[in-house]
């Protein structure tokens, strides 16, 4: 599945489409830290306190946090793509509007209209992403992630760029930006198809019922209370233009994005998501404790927000992968319900951010959001225990973990398989073939597993292919091999989020049923996406009790040891 390829599809050898839905994802992520630069002079050009600037962030936040609620029926009533193209075009609207109003007021106004365009843009942008996009789901979710975090640290530096030539600016680049990616949308994304199944309109506030969810909201909700709280507060005291408090939050936008990309997933590998949370708000506490205490120090309140950027980038994947693994409810229901929690607690922190600044001093919204982050730490620790069963796979109700799914008549019990392990790309059928010469020459049954995976990318989460689709594919390649006399069963392997969990649980499978070996095929994804998610092969490797080798049509079979894992990766690199 996930052997280094060096062949492997570029992410970004992509149709039309999806080129113009990315730009508008990097735009719509400029959307929150394009306007931190420009505060400090909102509040002066527009005579207005800290506390009613900070409603730019509450307005927008709140009103994308109600709207997480309802996007999910309306995408499903009207359509992937024309809630797509709403939501880019309210954005452009209110984001023109915010840029040629002269009250505080007006802009608080308009940012509420610019939440409602985001919600209904971040809802469906990245499921027509993977709709859309060709070499595999695994490129979508790369050049997903790679708008992700361009347009986080890019924001920051456009708004201190545009800042520094009118508060205005900011506003109006973004409505010239959207309304380019709106064009773009409506000439080259095609009509994609509805879902069989309307959502109900009041399915993420029914999902919310479940202790697990629930759980993982608050959680959520106490963190981005800390987050927001800073991001709206943290300009004032560093006392900078808006040039320089741009080049200071893309410093910011940076470690977000690579924290988040690159070095949370291999953290929630190798300790879990648990404890590298537990580490992480506690880590989050300190640097907002330091700002409280340094906050008549701008080189103390700039180094600290810089430094949290790392903080904030493996908890906004790891937080979205928790809530994944322990809802017991459709992802994109799962999705709805923990951004409304996520996203009403970001909205709420500004506002009273501001009136504690007011009544007290500076110091006040950072302590009180310090505090909101170390809450956080035992509200995730009352649900640590689904947590933890979720990534260990024992059993629970109310768990979404990696599991197996039998598809197909059972294979003679007695006989030691010959598994094989693949995922939805155009090389599975000659995996699948190569591993059943094995299977022949050893005289055994044939197990086929099809890896079934569910990308998570901040509060979305979206399937490679439907359950219909993967069953589709076992019984393509099971009736293939049943026409060349090959005795074979198949298996679907569910996964949240990360490949390693995935291989680990093939493994335990692998020696619940005492299987001679399993095979594995070259993986499409390339050595980055590899890197960024954890690779299933390696995990497979090192704790399977049998035999794993690598098959590649026309070539003979080779074992997966540790130093050849590591050679196939230097050659891939």
């Amino acid at each position: 599945m996930s052997t280094p390829h060096g062949g492997a599809a570029s992410p970004f050898k992509q149709p039309k489409a999806v080129w113009a839905v990315a730009f508008a994802c990097v735009i719509s992520f400029m959307g929150i830290g394009l306007v931190d630069p420009i505060l400090p002079a909102l509040a002066e050009s527009l005579h207005a306190t800290p506390s009613q600037v900070s409603l730019l962030f509450s307005s927008y936040l709140i009103v994308t946090a109600v709207a997480m609620l309802f996007v999910g029926w309306f995408a499903s009533r009207f359509g992937a793509k024309r809630t797509l193209v709403t939501g880019l075009a309210v954005i452009v609207v209110f984001a023109a509007l915010a840029g040629t109003t002269d009250s505080i007021n007006g802009i608080v106004g308009f940012r509420a209209g610019w939440g409602l365009g985001n919600a209904l843009f971040i809802a469906t942008s990245l499921a027509v992403i993977v709709a859309s996009a060709s070499g595999g789901f695994a490129g979508a979710i790369i050049l997903y992630e790679t708008a992700l975090g361009l347009g986080i640290a890019v924001g920051p530096l456009l708004g201190g760029e545009l800042g520094a030539i009118s508060w205005r600016g900011p506003f109006f680049g973004v409505a010239v930006l959207m309304a380019v990616a709106l064009a773009a949308t409506l000439l080259f994304v095609p009509s994609l198809p509805k879902p069989k199944r309307p959502t109900s309109p009041i399915a993420p506030l029914k999902a919310l019922r479940h202790r697990g969810l629930l759980t993982m909201g608050i959680m959520a909700l106490l963190y981005n209370w800390g987050f927001f709280t800073m991001l709206g507060y943290a300009p004032y005291p560093m006392k900078l233009s808006a040039h320089q408090l741009g080049l200071v939050f893309t410093g910011w936008g940076l470690l977000v994005a690579a924290f988040s990309v690159f070095f949370a997933p291999r953290l929630q590998a190798r300790y879990g998501t648990a404890p590298v949370l537990y580490a992480n708000l506690l880590g989050l506490g300190a640097v907002m404790a330091v700002i409280a205490v340094g906050v008549a120090t701008p080189t103390t309140v700039i180094v600290a927000v810089i430094v949290s950027g790392a903080f904030i980038g493996i908890n906004n994947t790891l937080t979205t992968q928790a809530v994944m693994l322990v809802s017991p409810v459709e992802r994109p229901v799962a999705s709805s319900a923990y951004g409304f929690l996520r996203f009403i607690g970001g909205g709420l922190a500004p506002y009273v951010a501001g009136k504690l600044a007011d009544a007290t001093d500076l110091s006040v919204p950072f302590y009180v959001g310090a505090a909101t982050f170390l809450l956080a730490i035992p509200v995730l620790a009352s649900g640590h225990r689904l947590l933890r069963r979720a990534e260990q796979h024992a059993g629970e109700a109310e768990v979404v973990e990696p599991s197996l799914t039998a598809v197909g008549a059972p294979v003679p019990i007695g006989v030691p398989p010959v598994i094989v392990a693949v995922g939805d790309h155009d090389r599975a059928g000659a995996i699948v073939d190569a591993a059943a010469k094995i299977a022949r020459d050893t005289g055994s049954p044939l197990e086929v597993v099809h890896v079934q995976q569910t990308a998570v990318v901040e509060e979305q989460a979206v399937d490679a292919e439907s359950g219909d689709q993967a069953r589709a594919a076992v019984a393509a390649h099971l009736d293939r091999l049943a026409a060349g006399g090959v005795a074979a069963t198949g298996q679907i392997l569910t996964s949240v989020g990360d490949h390693a969990a995935a291989g680990r649980a093939l493994a335990r499978h692998a020696a619940d049923v005492h299987a001679r070996a399993v095979a594995v095929g070259r993986s499409p994804r390339g050595p980055v996406a590899q890197f960024t998610d954890g690779s299933f092969t390696t995990a497979l490797a090192h704790t399977a009790d049998c035999t794993v080798v690598l098959v590649d049509a026309g070539h003979t079979p080779r074992r997966l040891t540790k130093d050849s894992l590591a050679e196939l990766r230097g050659s891939a690199a």
